[in-house]
């Protein structure tokens, strides 16, 4: 990935400048050395500058539309004008208000949007009306779990701010003249303004804040490409660029999550947030049935759900206990100091798919119990855990345990990309129970490794190396498809 201090890119007539980038740091890391940074928690910012009607959309709409990775965001600078007051209305409506001064933008809470973005937090974008010039209001889009974010506006390059949070800063050039006339066509054709507003406009406020303000930004980046056809050659080098940065990310990401699979030298039954269903002649018979490939499907639910209970009582066992009472019973006798379990504190969040073989237990065990979701799947080329849906019941930092449900976990990947979507919505590590039915050795080592040993894991089995017996370890899912049947 790493570019020289200063590449002179030939384009026919125009040439283009890059620098190097800066690199983001390290945002989570294990004891003894050992670090893990987490995709979803470190996207790569590309912010795209340069004077109005330049072309920055267009360059950045071919930027997404060619790195071509999922859950690339595209954000305008246009979105975060400030609210107009009255008097400041009736003035843009009379086309005497500057909208291209910097003062204009929020770029404060345009810096909190994409720090929080960048942190792999959720954030909420404002909605702007160009013909109302106001705020939509009761309106916002919102954000979580970016892999790129592309920000575009005339000043995504002026704030020092943003300037840090950026990995890649492209200015988009073109003379004024140029800019007229595609500003002219937009704001008429696209905004219902008219051509005199229009002119006024842009001589008045646009053309000097362009001179002043706009331009001098083009020193803060590491490209500067023209908006013109002849920028094609420089808008794919940079494009190879970026997709070059993901490869060599999900490349380093990859080995870090081998590298959390053999990490630490203990067995796995020390690790004292591990916990695993006692050996009992009831387990063992439920176990050995569900392994049975001619078990019939409806054999196979009801096994599941018993085991599955089992395995639920076993994690409210470590439920903290709320309060204690004094209970009097029927025949007079009177019990002191007993301990009580809030339940309505509990809400589970099933990984889907096979987390939801969980479903008919965890309402069966507390009938009241609020439900979430989270879809999650691993890329097909590189292998990364990816969130396609995130359906998490309100105010969830406010429960007292958080359970996380899934039927069987492989890797551990999915798995540490959940613990991590509760940890960015405000969930204490503590509060976080992983409960899967089915593990392998390498992903509990993973899930523990990676959050230091603070997330309380419940398995109904775990697949040991040693249990294999030189076999390939389990690969095939398929405790949902026999639950589900499909």
């Amino acid at each position: 990935m790493p570019l020289s201090s200063t590449n002179t890119i030939s384009t026919g007539s125009a040439s283009e400048t890059m620098k190097e980038p800066r690199r983001s740091s390290s945002v989570s890391s294990l004891k003894d050395g050992l670090r893990y940074i987490p995709p979803w928690t470190t996207p790569y910012v590309i912010g795209i500058g340069g004077p109005s009607g330049s072309g920055k959309t267009s360059v950045a709409n071919k930027i997404v539309s060619s790195i071509n990775v999922p859950w690339t965001v595209l954000i305008s600078l246009d979105n975060f004008y400030k609210p107009l007051t009255a008097e400041e209305r009736r003035r843009a409506f009379e086309n005497d208000y500057d909208f291209d001064h910097p003062n204009a933008i929020d770029l404060d809470l345009a810096y909190e949007c994409i720090l929080n973005l960048k942190e792999g937090k959720k954030t909420s974008i404002p909605v702007y009306s160009f013909v109302e010039h106001n705020r939509v209001p009761n309106k916002s889009i919102n954000i979580y779990g970016a892999s790129v974010i592309v920000l575009e506006g005339i000043y995504a390059l002026h704030d020092r701010r943003l300037l840090d949070l950026m990995d890649l800063k492209i200015y988009v050039d073109a003379d004024l003249d140029v800019c007229l006339a595609r500003r002219l066509s937009r704001d008429i054709v696209y905004r219902g303004r008219d051509l005199h507003g229009c002119i006024q406009q842009w001589e008045k406020f646009v053309k000097p804040n362009a001179d002043k303000y706009v331009r001098a930004s083009m020193q803060n980046a590491n490209a500067i490409v023209p908006s013109l056809s002849d920028s094609t050659v420089a808008v794919e080098l940079l494009i190879n660029h970026i997709k070059l940065k993901l490869q060599t990310k999900s490349e380093e990401h990859l080995k870090e999550l081998i590298r959390l699979g053999f990490y630490g030298s203990k067995s796995i039954t020390e690790y004292s947030s591990v916990h695993e269903l006692e050996r009992t002649n009831q387990v063992m018979s439920i176990m050995t049935m569900l392994m049975d490939k001619n078990l019939k499907r409806d054999d196979f639910v009801f096994y599941f759900d018993r085991i599955a209970t089992i395995l639920l009582s076993k994690v409210l066992d470590h439920l903290p206990v709320c309060q204690r009472t004094t209970i009097e019973t029927p025949s007079g006798s009177v019990m002191k100091n007993v301990p009580q379990c809030n339940f309505d504190q509990v809400t589970a969040i099933n990984l889907i798919r096979s987390g939801d073989c969980f479903t008919p237990s965890l309402k069966n065990t507390i009938p009241n119990i609020c439900l979430g979701k989270l879809l999650i799947q691993s890329d097909s080329q590189t292998g990364e855990p990816q969130l396609h849906g995130e359906f998490l019941p309100p105010n969830v930092e406010k429960f007292e345990r958080v359970l996380l449900m899934a039927g069987q976990i492989i890797s551990g990947a999915a798995m540490i990309m959940a613990v991590q979507v509760l940890l960015d919505h405000g969930v204490p590590l503590e509060r976080i129970n992983v409960v899967v039915y089915l593990a392998t050795e390498l992903g509990v080592r993973r899930i523990v490794n990676a959050f230091h040993n603070r997330v309380e894991f419940f398995a109904g089995t775990i697949v040991r190396r040693e249990d294999v017996h030189g076999q390939a370890w389990p690969k095939c899912r398929f405790i949902d498809v026999k639950y589900f049947g499909c």
